[in-house]
């Protein structure tokens, strides 16, 4: 049976779309599929993991256009498209669980598995929804991602969460070491509320709270672009949905309480410095090549004029920097992570950042002069 007939990057297209969250290694074989369904010329491709699952859709299909569904393993097929001509001609055909690509003089035939025994996620209903364009989105998640833990046993820290709240949309990440806030004004007039097209009847939502998981935010970074087109974001107790682009993304949500990041933020320190991005983030990479991958620690110490980057190691060898900065008050020595200083250096486009301190035991607050938007918070560390 003829399913599939189309140009190599039609198809191509729309498989790297939703490749990227199946795994190499699935606790079930058919994850390790993409599911293809065929409703007339319409073919759509969907794939799914444990927690997220991705479907887009192309006018691709072939044959007599009779509903159809077939499982393929997805990176066998996304290496044979990689492997053939920009513009070649491809078909794919079903025949006996067996489904056989043809390109010119090559042919590929894959084991295919029942597409009845793929796992898609359950159908919910979605109690709240808001609208993002894909720019402020994907803004949100480069501004904190960094900030993720990647291994700890409070899994909710291994997710960012976004608030809604009246006419903002707040994103903040941590790890217990480091935490990035940043936030962005609701477009239009949009605001929590309960999308009409669900069959939601509860009320409109003043506030909402989801912990989307560290490999969803990582995806959504990979497929959101720089562009004003909208996110339509839907909320439900247990998933959320995004859809954009043609995509539509279901992912499950953290369970958990996040900490209370508003109160982990300071306020009123009095030792302040403002300073370009690109120098600062020079001086550390610098002083941080004398650190190893067990010990990251790097000194600044703080005196009128000059801020001093330092760093030792093991063997004695010792890295020293100087900034010239507009600082005249008390002397301070305070150690940090320079890994969690240049993570935020580089996601930032800003060309001034400002950094506030207390004292050498209290955390650091670093943010974009006039940008009332953006706070990282740093704890120090005993160097």
């Amino acid at each position: 049976m003829q399913f599939i007939q189309a140009k190599r990057d039609a198809i191509l297209k729309p498989l790297q779309a939703v490749v990227g969250i199946i795994e190499r290694r699935p606790l079930t074989p058919i994850l390790a599929n993409v599911l293809l369904r065929r409703n007339g010329t319409d073919v759509s491709f969907l794939g799914c993991d444990s927690e997220i699952q991705i479907e887009t859709s192309a006018p691709i299909g072939a044959g007599d256009g009779e509903a159809a569904g077939v499982t393929l393993s997805a990176r066998k097929w996304l290496d044979i498209l990689r492997s053939l001509p920009e513009d070649a001609d491809i078909s794919l055909a079903l025949q006996d669980q067996r489904a056989t690509i043809r390109a010119g003089r090559s042919r590929f035939t894959l084991q295919t598995l029942e597409p009845g025994d793929f796992p898609v996620m359950a159908s919910v209903t979605y109690t709240a929804s808001f609208e993002l364009t894909q720019g402020q989105l994907r803004h949100l998640f480069r501004m904190v991602h960094f900030a993720m833990a990647q291994q700890d046993v409070r899994y909710y820290l291994m997710g960012l969460l976004l608030v809604v709240d009246d006419r903002q949309v707040t994103a903040v990440a941590t790890d217990a070491h480091r935490l990035s806030y940043c936030r962005t004004d609701l477009p239009g007039d949009d605001a929590a509320a309960p999308d009409e097209g669900t069959g939601a009847d509860a009320p409109a939502a003043t506030r909402c709270e989801v912990i989307l998981p560290r490999k969803t935010v990582l995806e959504l970074q990979r497929l959101l672009a720089d562009s004003d087109d909208p996110v339509h974001i839907d909320v439900a107790i247990n998933q959320v949905r995004l859809r954009f682009g043609g995509l539509e993304l279901v992912s499950r949500i953290v369970e958990g309480k996040f900490p209370d990041y508003q109160r982990v933020i300071p306020q009123g320190y009095q030792r302040r410095i403002e300073l370009p991005r690109d120098v600062l983030a020079a001086s550390l990479a610098r002083a941080s090549v004398l650190t190893t991958d067990k010990f990251k620690g790097v000194r600044l110490s703080l005196s009128p004029g000059t801020l001093q980057i330092q760093t030792t190691n093991a063997e004695q060898e010792e890295a020293v920097d100087e900034i010239e900065v507009g600082y005249d008050g008390e002397p301070l020595e305070i150690g940090f992570n320079v890994a969690y200083l240049l993570d935020v250096l580089a996601n930032l486009d800003a060309e001034t950042v400002q950094l506030e301190f207390g004292d050498s035991g209290s955390s650091a607050l670093l943010t974009i002069p006039g940008n009332d938007d953006f706070r990282y918070v740093v704890m120090p560390m005993r160097i």
